[in-house]
């Protein structure tokens, strides 16, 4: 994981809580996991599209 997706401390001063942190690091990894599965699916329907194009001719 990149460091601009970590998030960082905010800026009073006083550290976040526990709770806190891992609240703003699952909502990171979701939002990884969302666009890592849109490109997948988009990967899927373009090979799917060239397997049919081959059945095709």
């Amino acid at each position: 994981m990149s460091e601009e997706t970590v998030p960082q401390q905010g800026g009073t001063g006083q550290p976040k809580g526990l709770l806190q942190q891992m609240e703003e690091l699952m909502a990171a990894l979701n939002a990884d996991l969302s666009a890592f599965d849109a490109d997948l699916q988009a990967a899927g329907d373009a090979e799917r599209g060239v397997v049919e194009e081959g059945q095709a001719g």
